[in-house]
């Protein structure tokens, strides 16, 4: 890990770096892997299955037999824990509903808004190091609650052809039924062109590892939408005197603990502090099971103390991070002044990680600083707006005039005749 004391502004803007991930061949590899799927539909995908993920399947799609083994090979506890996570999820999602308001904007001129659901997505939930099954409610429960009318799964199969029952749990929890055992950039392929098998989807969700993240980008490239961009996980954290060590090692190490690539951030304006997170984090890395993972992902980590909390607030917007905590005395006020952040948790008692599976908000973020312009998914990102308008013979009577005169500045007379006929049809 990285540590540094009172760093200036060059040094600091320099620790918040991002680590480079070397693309050498990436985007030739993924291109081949998406032409390929486009070109030879199911073949490619049993062929890259077998190649990358060591298993010949018979079929793609996931039975009606495997769902229902699914739920019987969970434990009540965890069944239990999934429906309550869930039912957390859509009651946050499904307070963004927003109501049709007709607005009349003159006399006789009036417009509105609808929210329609995308008719078809698909998601994608990473199943390789970590069986993502929280991804699923994540994105299927705000899928449902939009109306998209098709949702379709894709996710990598176990090295026995089989899909971990959770995943496929929280599918039928989530109301879905399409799920098939594709992975890697050959299951965003199958999503974004269609095979034989599997139906082509109008946007493509769900977080992966570096090849997922290329295969999304080339494909929004060549007309399919995605949730966002995105890269390796994140956290920053803030703490001063009043935090609990303990507790910030653990969040710096949930996050750490996704992949290598991932890097977690810390910043204090308490030496103290500084030297006991450090040295919590060493303790309990010793006692968690994927320490190779989190020992590499810590190699690139920033540990630093600040002046001033004015300075780590500027950090913390300059980072951008995926997930910010604030485990500081005046963390609601201080929150009010983050501007660049995908998800905020205030306080001691707020782990990142209630975030990632129940408290009912959602953890597909932008990560990379992609929270200085994009938003987490929520309920928005599966609808699309449609607006409508309608002009009663009074209403034209008094906006036309000023349509024919600006669209006749613009040089369009053909925009200025649609009005004018109908202005002289409203003198008659």
């Amino acid at each position: 890990m990285q540590i540094a004391k009172y760093p200036d502004n060059q040094q600091l803007a320099e620790l918040l770096q991002r680590p480079v991930i070397d693309q050498a061949d990436l985007s030739a590899t993924v291109s081949e892997v998406l032409r390929s799927v486009k070109t030879r539909g199911d073949a490619a995908l049993m062929e890259y299955t077998a190649r990358f993920d060591g298993v010949h399947l018979d079929r793609l799609e996931v039975t009606a037999e495997e769902l229902g083994a699914a739920e019987r090979n969970l434990s009540v506890e965890l069944k239990s824990a999934i429906r309550l996570a869930a039912k957390n999820i859509e009651t946050f999602h499904a307070a963004q509903r927003e109501p049709v308001r007709q607005i009349e904007t003159m006399p006789g001129v009036v417009c509105w808004r609808k929210s329609v659901g995308i008719e078809r997505v698909g998601l994608y939930i990473p199943g390789g190091t970590a069986p993502l099954f929280s991804t699923v409610l994540m994105l299927g429960i705000p899928a449902q609650l939009a109306g998209c009318q098709e949702i379709v799964l894709c996710t990598p199969p176990a090295k026995d052809g089989s899909v971990h029952p959770a995943i496929l749990f929280a599918a039928q929890t989530a109301g879905i039924s399409k799920i098939f055992k594709i992975g890697g950039a050959q299951a965003i392929g199958a999503l974004a062109f269609g095979t034989e098998t599997v139906q082509q989807v109008y946007k493509i969700f769900g977080p992966g590892n570096r090849y997922v993240t290329a295969a999304k980008l080339l494909v929004q490239q060549s007309g399919t939408p995605i949730d966002m961009p995105a890269g390796p996980s994140e956290v920053l954290v803030f703490a001063d005197e009043t935090c609990v060590p303990a507790f910030v090692a653990a969040d710096l190490l949930s996050q750490a603990e996704h992949d290598v690539d991932s890097q977690v951030v810390f910043l204090t304006t308490s030496e103290t502090v500084l030297e006991q997170v450090i040295d919590e984090v060493e303790k309990q890395v010793a006692t968690l099971p994927r320490q190779k993972m989190l020992r590499a992902a810590l190699d690139h980590s920033v540990f630093l103390l600040l002046e001033n909390q004015e300075l780590a607030l500027k950090a913390i917007n300059f980072y951008a991070p995926e997930h910010l905590i604030l485990a500081c005395e005046n963390a609601e006020e201080l929150s009010g002044k983050v501007i660049n952040a995908g998800s905020v948790f205030l306080g001691n008692y707020t782990p990142e990680a209630a975030g990632d599976y129940a408290s009912g908000t959602n953890h597909t973020l932008p990560t990379s600083g992609f929270a200085r312009s994009y938003s987490g998914v929520s309920l928005d990102s599966f609808m699309k707006k449609i607006t409508f308008q309608r002009i009663s013979r009074e209403g034209m009577a008094g906006i036309g005039p000023a349509i024919v005169t600006l669209a006749r500045a613009e040089e369009l007379e053909a925009h200025a005749r649609a009005v004018k006929l109908r202005l002289d049809r409203t003198q008659i």
